[in-house]
């Protein structure tokens, strides 16, 4: 009882037990934050890479393609009905992105989905702009451009189809402060034919000269990247400098079966501007434009091909995306479909011809995190690399606090003496200032996980504090990383762990002087000065 008694003593009357407590509340206070920020940052690439592709992904890893994916996944559904829910294909493939009325051009990875099965395979929808504020109204079918104009009393509206999409989203968004930020804009205007906005805003449409509605030639809708096409703002949002439903081109290159450019010109496809899609991974958000798979499937010849002698070539996608059902494994429903692929692949390899046999066979079945771990594992070492640089500048406390108890050892010498002439052992003794640095420990850990956690959730105002003063001092701006904001989310059993280690070094930095005072002899003790 006497050990407790005496630490507590100790670590409330002496001056010296606060640099102890100080060091170990700066050391998890540091740890803490790191932890969390840069945990924060994994999350949030696992989160986003989870909603970029389907579940499970069939993928050639070839331009030109493979056939049979519209086969498979057929079979597929029929023969795991209880594992897939829906297949999709998709194409891929690399060409230029043009604005023609600005010659605004630069390179892009084109996408050929079905884009309302697409959308119910990952989290797409929940980052398409005009999607949000006008639902049902983004689609990459044949579609005019939507202008602005004057009704009967002289009011300037969108069309009749436009207004009545905004007031569903008004009835059904919960946020008020949203449906008031939306209100608060301009509504910004582009004078037809012109494509760059009078006041440049985070949306546009052009101004017809009559009456609200559409106009111009129907052309297939697209969906574009918003880093491809926008300028990100200090805020993290975006200026739009295109109305919406403008002009916009891709330029294709077509390949042969076996990889090769087909000998034609590059292949021009005029498009309408529909919407543009965020993900959060500047990476695809930069260089992604997303139009029709039918359409796109055409123009690179990729569609079934009359041959010259009287049949028909198969038709070719690059992935077949499958998603199944809640509460499924992922790795068991992939080991499924795998071993599914490896039986269909075997049965079509005799029928054939050398040219399709190859991408067939090279086809992998991968799971999201297949698809996404080398960038999930790059965050990951990242996130070790850091805690493990902050974690050994961490050990200084345990020699700080080797230090302290030291001092206070070679000071309490006369008290270690009393102690052990009363009767107090060896082990008591030593005892006492372990249960002395157990203290100090814990006192720190707690005051360390305080600020260590008020810190994190209160990490962005402090930094717009700091960038306020200096704008220098603004170390993450979301007009450079994908993220609008710095995580602010502490985890409890990171909380809990760091607290753990904590104490557990703290008793290990007293180790060598609770074992020297152990040692001391009651009779040199006294004699001490």
């Amino acid at each position: 009882m006497y050990k407790w008694f005496l630490a507590w003593r100790y670590l409330h009357t002496k001056l010296i037990a606060l640099f102890g407590v100080a060091s170990v509340t700066l050391c998890v206070a540091m740890v803490l934050v790191v932890l969390s920020v840069m945990g924060g940052f994994l999350d949030t690439v696992r989160s986003r890479s989870k909603g970029l592709h389907s579940q499970i992904v069939l993928d050639s890893g070839f331009l030109q393609g493979f056939p049979y994916y519209a086969e498979f996944g057929e079979l597929v559904e029929e023969e795991l009905p209880e594992v897939v829910k829906l297949t999709s294909p998709a194409i891929y493939s690399y060409g230029i992105f043009r604005v023609p009325a600005t010659s605004y051009t630069k390179p892009a990875r084109i996408l050929g989905v079905r884009l309302d099965e697409y959308l119910q395979l990952n989290e797409m929808r929940k980052g398409l702009h005009y999607e949000r504020y006008y639902p049902g109204t983004t689609h990459l079918g044949m579609q005019q451009m939507p202008v602005a104009g004057f009704d009967a009393n002289g009011d300037m509206q969108l069309a009749q189809d436009l207004r009545e999409a905004n007031k569903k989203w008004r009835q059904d968004e919960k946020d008020v402060d949203s449906i008031a930020n939306f209100d608060a804009e301009p509504f910004e205007l582009s004078m037809y034919p012109k494509v760059v906005p009078t006041n440049v805003g985070s949306r546009a449409f052009a101004l017809g000269p009559e009456e609200p509605g559409y106009i111009g030639r129907e052309k297939h809708g697209v969906i574009v990247g918003c880093d491809l096409l926008n300028s990100r703002r200090s805020d993290g949002n975006f200026d739009r400098h295109l109305a919406r439903g403008t002009d916009v081109a891709i330029t294709l290159l077509p390949l042969t079966s076996r990889g090769n450019v087909t000998g034609e010109p590059p292949v021009r496809v005029p498009l309408r501007y529909a919407d543009d899609s965020r993900t959060g991974i500047f990476e695809i958000d930069s260089m992604s434009v997303y139009v029709d798979f039918d359409f796109v499937q055409h123009k690179l010849g990729m569609d079934a091909q009359d041959l010259v002698d009287g049949g028909k070539s198969d038709a070719r996608a690059n992935q077949l995306l499958v998603g199944i059902h809640d509460g499924v494994d992922l790795d068991e429903a992939a080991a499924q479909i795998r071993e599914l692929w490896a039986g269909f692949v075997e049965t079509k390899l005799m029928d054939v011809s050398p040219t399709d046999r190859y991408p067939l066979t090279e086809v992998s079945v991968m799971t999201w995190e297949d698809m996404q771990r080398p960038l999930i594992a790059a965050v990951e070492k990242e996130k070790i690399l850091v805690t493990f640089l902050f974690a050994l500048i961490s050990i200084v406390a345990i020699v700080l606090l080797g230090c302290i108890f030291f001092m206070i050892v070679e000071k309490k010498t006369r008290d270690i003496g009393i102690m052990k002439a009363i009767g107090a052992s060896s082990r008591g003794v030593a005892g006492l200032f372990v249960a002395y640095a157990g203290a100090v420990g814990v006192t720190g850990s707690i005051l360390g996980l305080f600020i260590g956690s008020l810190f994190v959730w209160n990490i962005n105002d402090i930094q717009d504090f700091l960038a306020n003063l200096n704008p220098q001092l603004r170390v993450w701006s979301p007009e450079i990383y994908s993220f609008d904001t710095i995580p602010e989310v502490v985890k409890k059993a990171d909380a809990i762990w760091v607290a753990a280690i904590a104490v557990v070094s703290s008793i290990v930095g007293s180790l060598i002087p609770a074992t020297l005072a152990g040692r001391v002899w009651p009779v040199q003790a006294l004699r001490y000065e």
